[in-house]
């Protein structure tokens, strides 16, 4: 089963959660940071990667001087990575999805397909679990390719974990495309609640069955409940809002390494909660 733990907003403990779940669960899973731009989940997990991969995409190049400013190549990319001064053509490779448009549209075949660095990908044994991170290149801003690389990693068998990127953007999607189920964790807070929305709307778009997760629930606890009630939104789980959470946290000990009474909470979730939800709509 694949699971991804979203939000429609960051800070709102994804990574606390995506920590736990992979800790708690019996036998073992794999859990995959998909937050390429900051990922973090490696800081609870002591030790140098013991793999590393690098990962590329392809971005055009001009082959020679045969290039006479046509600028068909530059008609055809609809993301602005090429673009006409004079006669010259100038390639912007951070902008370029690898469509290979504008190679197909040179009329002199001047252009070719090159590989381009925008990462890598790295391999740590966990507490119990196999964490394997995309981390992003400073400077470049494309993360669903990076994404789509990590998720080829995906092991077969097994249950797979897989911390999102915050907020609705298509770095989001590409994460949650393809799982079994979302977990959407959120906030008692008008803020928290608002993005919420946003999360549940993006994944109702895609057709996708999600839960909810309340972190740092409070006195205002009743304002998500309320909303989750209407929108017909299973609660999952309420992690309370305490002190000693965030000093544990702090200092890498993680939820569970605070909250160890949690851990059966955790299991229940994963075993008993989300296949129920997922039995109900049709689904598994």
């Amino acid at each position: 089963m694949k699971i991804a733990v979203a939000s429609g907003k960051g800070g709102t403990g994804k990574t606390t959660l995506s920590l736990a779940l992979a800790e708690a669960i019996t036998g073992g899973c794999t859990l995959l940071d998909c937050d390429v731009e900051e990922p973090n989940c490696h800081l609870f997990v002591a030790g140098e990667p013991w793999r590393q991969l690098p990962v590329e995409v392809t971005v055009p190049e001009f082959t020679n001087d045969g290039c006479d400013g046509c600028g068909r190549c530059v008609r055809a990319c609809r993301f602005q990575a090429l673009a006409r001064l004079g006669k010259r053509v100038l390639v912007f490779p951070e902008m370029c999805h690898s469509c290979g448009g504008c190679v197909l549209a040179c009329p002199h075949k001047v252009l070719r397909e090159v590989p381009f660095g925008i990462g890598k990908l790295e391999f740590r044994h966990g507490r119990g679990f196999e964490l394997i991170s995309g981390v992003m290149d400073v400077g470049h801003a494309m993360a669903p390719p990076l994404i789509r690389q990590l998720k080829e990693h995906i092991p077969p068998e097994g249950l797979v974990i897989m911390d999102a990127p915050p907020g609705t953007a298509c770095s989001m999607v590409m994460t949650v495309r393809n799982n079994d189920f979302v977990i959407l964790v959120t906030e008692p807070t008008p803020f928290g609640l608002h993005d919420l929305k946003l999360a549940v709307e993006t994944l109702r778009e895609i057709d996708l069955p999600c839960g909810v997760v309340i972190n740092r629930a409070d006195d205002g606890v009743a304002l998500i409940r309320d909303y989750c009630q209407e929108a017909g939104l299973p609660v999952l789980l309420e992690i309370p809002y305490r002190r000693d959470i965030a000093e544990g946290y702090s200092r890498g000990g993680g939820l569970l390494a605070v909250c160890p009474d949690l851990r059966e909470s955790f299991r229940t979730l994963l075993n008993t909660q989300i296949p129920a939800i997922l039995q109900a709509e049709g689904r598994l």
